[in-house]
Formats: structure tokens, sequence, C-alpha cells
């Protein structure tokens, strides 16, 4: 490809996202980042399928205690994925040169730092961690031994999962979803590889699965050098520089904080819920909650998808200046989210005994059971408010909001309402909770948006 191509891709992807019909935008953006959603999210299954399939369900109970302390490394990537996103998008917006060529320097000195962060507690603490997650019940030594032995080998390579995450959000942030996701499949092939010949060809155990896992995220890492050092970004940039500017740094970090804070309190919210059901429900309605989430997770997917191809469109369209078109994006793809998510919902909703035969085939569910479940799906499709609000803030250069959103919902709602209303009603108020606390959060959202709204046709009228 030549130097002229390329430059005319980069400046039709720009033309595209400020001026070109938005129902087109969304389509054109979001199916790739849809599919890039659902590769990435295929790495977290890829580790437990080759473990529990050829090496045992010991390894598998290892593998799964450790599993949630690797999202941590998950978080910050995303952290510094979706600050620098923001920051990059609205500078495109902007036609801000400096901050382009500069902003890898800056995703490069903070991945550096945050790795040693995570890699010396991660190391030194490690069988603690494990431990602190359930990985020290009777007869569970040898689980925990196998736990700590993955864990640790993924924090040896928490780099590659830290800066190759990042990497691919700036990606998307460009708005160059197709180049994301061809990186996503790329990358999750190298995983599949590399475990079929650590785990099955040279009968590896679970070492050899947590290091086909860092392979694969180092493949991610080296093609998104490989992207950024042979100029197919929107940007000048230098791969391997290093900057730390005061400002820069500080809006990195504001505008990714509200992702790391929902990976965080995800997992406060598990440990929570699953204390609250080990207490007052058995062993089949822990084993039922962890299907209704894992189906709930999987209907999100689509939304996830769409969050990351709004972001671009936000940021580069409040760089612009262009207020009323960031409105009309946020209510198009929110209501493109809805619409999508509602066949899969109806289809749940209507026979929810056969969504959960899947993978409860040997359980005879009762309506108790049934009706769990349409209460903690009841309103999924109105939660795309929540996902898109959580892309949109910091997408306009406002990183605080959307933290309080993630924070009130997990921390002021869910920790509270899980302590004391299963101990009032018993199970079902896990699921009544749940319901109760997203319509409230929802209704907030639609608020605190609407004056976000006001705000911003203030600002329009006034530089008209």
């Amino acid at each position: 490809m030549t130097n002229v191509q390329t430059g005319n891709d980069k400046e039709r992807q720009k033309h595209l996202i400020l001026n070109e019909n938005l129902w087109k935008v969304m389509y054109q953006l979001s199916w790739p980042a849809i599919i890039a959603m659902v590769l990435y999210g295929l790495n977290a299954v890829i580790s437990a399928f080759f473990v529990g399939r050829y090496i045992g369900e010991t390894a598998l109970a290892g593998v799964s205690v450790a599993y949630p302390l690797t999202q941590f490394s998950i978080g910050i990537g995303s952290l510094i994925g979706v600050g620098a996103g923001s920051v990059l998008s609205i500078a495109i917006g902007r036609q801000d040169k400096y901050t382009q060529e500069r902003l890898l320097g800056h995703v490069n000195s903070l991945t550096l730092i945050a790795t040693v962060v995570y890699m010396v507690p991660g190391l030194l603490f490690s069988t603690q961690l494990i431990k602190m997650m359930g990985g020290e019940g009777e007869g569970e030594g040898e689980a925990l031994l196998l736990g700590d032995r993955y864990f640790r080998i993924t924090v040896i390579g928490s780099f590659f999962w830290i800066y190759g995450l990042a990497a691919n959000m700036i990606v998307r942030a460009e708005g160059k979803m197709k180049s994301a996701a061809v990186v996503m499949g790329i990358g999750l092939a190298a995983d599949i590889l590399f475990n079929y010949i650590l785990v099955v060809a040279l009968d590896k155990g679970v070492e050899g699965a947590a290091w086909a896992t860092n392979i694969g995220m180092f493949v991610y890492t080296l093609l998104g050098w490989i992207y950024f050092g042979k100029g197919f970004s929107s940007f000048k940039t230098r791969v391997f520089s290093i900057y730390k500017d005061a400002p820069t740094v500080k809006s990195i970090i504001g505008l990714g904080m509200s992702s790391l804070i929902m990976n965080v309190m995800n997992l406060v919210q598990a440990v929570v819920v699953f204390n609250a059901l080990s207490r007052y429900g058995t062993v089949l309605d822990i084993a039922f909650y962890g299907v209704v989430y894992r189906v709930f997770t999987f209907l999100l997917t689509p939304i996830f998808g769409l969050m990351r191809a709004l972001q671009p469109v936000i940021g580069i369209n409040y760089g612009a200046g262009q207020y009323e078109r960031v409105i009309s994006a946020y209510r198009i793809f929110t209501v493109a989210s809805m619409l999508l998510t509602l066949p899969f919902w109806l289809v749940s909703m209507a026979a929810p005994e056969s969504v959960l035969g899947f993978m409860l085939p040997d359980q005879a569910l009762t309506g108790t059971h049934t009706m769990y479940f349409r209460i903690h799906m009841a309103i999924l499709p109105l939660l795309s408010m929540i996902f898109m609000a959580m892309t949109f803030y910091p997408s306009i250069d406002k990183g605080k909001p959307a933290a309080i959103i993630g924070i009130t919902r997990q921390l002021i709602f869910y920790v509270p309402v899980m302590l004391i209303l299963p101990s009032v009603i018993g199970v079902s108020g896990i699921y009544w909770g749940s319901l109760v606390i997203d319509a409230i959060i929802v209704f907030w959202t639609a608020v605190l948006v609407k004056k976000e709204f006001a705000m911003l046709r203030a600002i329009q009228i006034s530089v008209s």
C-alpha cells in the first residue's frame, strides 16, 4: 500500500465519522467491533477448555480460581486503552497533531509503570491472593498449587496483557474496527495453537496453558508494534518513544478510570453475591446463578461491541465541536444496541428452560428457578443506556461521571443490598435486588445524560 493510498484511507475514515449518516457510521463500525469483542472474549475460555479436557478437573479448579485475578491486568490495560483512546479521538477531531504524535509514548511509560506495580505484589503474594479467591478449602491443596503456578506465569507476561489490549483499543479509537478485529483473530489463533502444542502435544500442564495465553497476548503486542511502526495508524508516532507529560498522563488515567472501576467492581459484586448464595442457598443455587450470569454476560456482548464503536464517533465529533452530532450518535447507538439484544432477550424470556438446559442439562429446574432467570433478565435491553453512558462521558473528556456511575452501581447499591436483602427473603433477594438496582441506575443515568445534552447544546449555541 502506498503512502498516498494510506493517507486517503485515513481521511476517508475521518470523513465517514464526521459527515456521513450516523446509522451508516454505526453499521460500518459496529459489526467488526462486535466480532472483535467476541474473539477477545473467547480467550477467556480457551485455557479452560484445554485444561479441563486434557489435564483434569483439579487443574481446571485451580485455573478457575486464578482467572478472576488475571482480570486485574485486563482492567489496567482497559484503563490505559480507554483513556488513551479517548484522548486520541478528541485530538483527531481537533486536528491536534502534537497530542497524537506523543500519545504512544505516554502509553508506553504508563504500561511500564503499571506492569511493575502489578508484577511485584502479584509475584510476592500470589499464594495469598489465590487463597483469598477461594483456593484454600478442604481437599483443595493441589488446586491451590496449580492455580498459583498458573497465576504466577500470567503475571510474568502481564506487560503483554496490558499493552496488547491498550494498543488494540487505540486502533479502535481511530475508528478502525476491522483492523482491530483482524488483530484479535490472529491473537486468538496463536492462543489456540500454542495451547495445543504446550498442553496436548508437549504435556506441559497448567504451566503450558498459562504460557500459551502469554504468547497470544505477545502476538497482540507484536501486531500493535507493527501497526504503529509501519505507518498504518491515522497519526504519526514513534513506537518505542517514552513521554510522561503530566497533563496527558492525568487525562489518560482520568478518562480510563471508569473502565478499571468496572472491572474491579464486577469482581467485588461477584464475591458478595457468591458469599450470599453460599450462606443462604444450596450448591444448585450457586451453579444456577453462575449459569444465569454467563447467559446474561453473553447477551451483553453486542452492547460491548457497540460501546467500542461509539467511542471514536463521540470523541472525534466532540473534538470537532459537532455537539449535536455527538448527541445523535449516543441515541442511535443506544437504540441499535437495544434492538440488537431484543431477539435473544425475547427467546430467553419466552423459553428459559431451553436456554438454561445448554449449561445445566442434567438438572430438573423448578418454576422458581425460571422465575429467578426472568427477574434477572427483565431489564437487560435498557442496560444499553448505562453502558453507552460509560463510553459517552470519557469520550467528551469527562471521566468522573462514568466512574461515579460504576462505583454507585456496585459499591453503594450492590454490596449493602446483597448483604441485607438475602438475609430477609432468602435467595430471591439476590435476583429482586439486582432488578431494582439496575432499574434505579438506568433512570439515574438517563437523567444525567439528558442534563449533559443540555450543556452541550448550550455550548453549541454560544460558539455559533
